[in-house]
């Protein structure tokens, strides 16, 4: 098949994108934004139909591994474990600490496998709690609760950390490594921003407090201990294949441990040391179902990105870029950047960033890796916008108006974009 031209997939994208906005389901507008690009790009039905599948093909490896992912999200989020850990962080930390603790807990949690809204929603009622104690306003708490999320949300087996890794062909153990330093920086920078604005905005009330969810009871809960056991074998045994292969360890390298099978297996284990084994199935319900969605869009994505990558717009944006004489580097975030804030989503971000502008971003000479982390902190600057559900389901976790809630928007972009920064001069500058 001859290549699309340029402006159908564009077209295409567009067409995408505005759906999404007018709120139409995302897998059905990345559907109908691809079958309009190749219709109007000059495909036949056929044709049209073999671009469609080839794409939806291209994102089964990655498919495989949201969906494994899932399995240790549910467990996490399911037993306690989560919330015994996020407790133990701030306890133990104290009130002095108090917005380091809050953005550091959400980080760890995001950071283990929980979706950035489960886990505000998480830390959100101990937020609250320690806010009206310490007299901090409730837009510094969601600061450091949502940096913290960003952070944690860039070294974690999520769909995001997954779809990056993926689109890049890079191990997802590498990424979040890559990503690791950025991460720092931005829980450093949530903290900071956080601290700036204790006293701006609106106090926590006692009905803030009183309409708090309750609490799982101590006994149902697990230890830490125990809490701690599916995280970190998750995280031990991805790693062991960067650090084999640099030890030059081979008969390590050759088990060549991918997140298929290793976060299920954490999430087994996990569960059985937490002596939780009757729930498993529970666990695995949850998590699957968590997932559906992030599968499905996956799928779309898939779709736009064969469009894409069958025209000639990838080759037509290498050109643009090199006639400005602007570095090729920096597309790799802003495409990040764009997609994320087209659908509010840092996965579907990635996704579509990954799908879409790979080649284009790789035709730079950018290393894989290095795209894959400028892609992937990209995907954090704008992602929080109130045309998608995290905007909304924070808002609702520190009982916030939308006006108020609006207030922050600059404030996490501020996070996302200190991490953003330091990935493209990490990786782009000094590779």
């Amino acid at each position: 098949m001859h290549l699309l031209p340029w402006w159908a997939a564009l077209v295409g994208l567009a067409v995408a994108i505005i759906l999404i906005l007018k709120k139409l389901n995302p897998v059905y507008s990345l559907m109908l934004g691809a079958i309009l690009g190749c219709l109007l790009g000059g495909a036949g039905l056929s044709q049209t139909i073999n671009v469609l599948i080839q794409g939806s093909q291209s994102v089964m490896g990655t498919v495989l591994r949201v969906i494994a992912a899932g399995m240790l999200a549910g467990v996490m989020m399911e037993s306690g474990a989560a919330d015994v850990i996020a407790k133990t962080i701030v306890n133990k930390l104290g009130d002095q600490l108090a917005l380091f603790s809050l953005a550091l807990a959400t980080m760890v949690i995001t950071g283990v496998g929980v979706f950035i809204p489960v886990a505000v929603l998480i830390v959100a009622p101990i937020a609250l709690e320690v806010g009206q104690r310490m007299h901090i306003s409730k837009l510094a708490l969601l600061v450091a609760l949502s940096g913290g999320g960003k952070a944690g949300n860039i070294i974690s087996p999520n769909p995001n950390s997954i779809a990056a890794a993926k689109g890049f062909g890079v191990n997802l153990s590498q990424i979040m490594i890559a990503d690791f330093i950025p991460s720092v920086v931005g829980l450093i920078v949530a903290v900071l921003v956080a601290s700036f604005l204790k006293h701006r905005g609106s106090a926590v009330l006692d009905t803030d407090i009183a309409n708090l969810t309750k609490p799982k009871q101590p006994t149902e809960l697990p230890s830490l201990a125990t809490a701690l056991v599916t995280p970190i074998l998750a995280i031990v045994l991805l790693l062991l294949n960067p650090l084999s292969s640099l030890l030059h360890i081979h008969g390590l390298t050759n088990l060549n441990l991918d997140a298929t099978y290793v976060l299920p297996f954490a999430a087994v284990v996990g569960t059985l040391a937490m002596r939780k084994g009757r729930q498993l199935k529970a666990y695995a319900q949850s998590g699957i179902a968590r997932m559906t969605d992030v599968v499905m869009i996956l799928i779309g994505a898939g779709m736009i990105g064969a469009l894409i990558t069958t025209s000639s717009l990838p080759n037509k944006i290498i050109e643009l870029i090199k006639i400005s004489h602007v570095s090729g580097i920096f597309l790799a975030p802003l495409a990040g950047i764009l997609m994320a804030a087209a659908t509010a989503s840092t996965s579907t971000g990635v996704i579509l960033a990954t799908g879409s502008f790979s080649k284009a971003i790789l035709g730079f000479g950018v290393s894989p890796l290095g795209a894959a982390a400028m892609v992937h902190t990209g995907a954090t600057v704008i992602d929080h916008l109130p045309h998608g559900n995290y905007f909304h389901v924070t808002a609702n976790a520190m009982h916030m108006e939308i006006k108020e809630r609006s207030r922050s928007i600059i404030y996490e972009t501020l996070v996302g974009l200190s991490m953003t920064i330091v990935a493209t001069v990490m990786y782009g500058f000094f590779k």
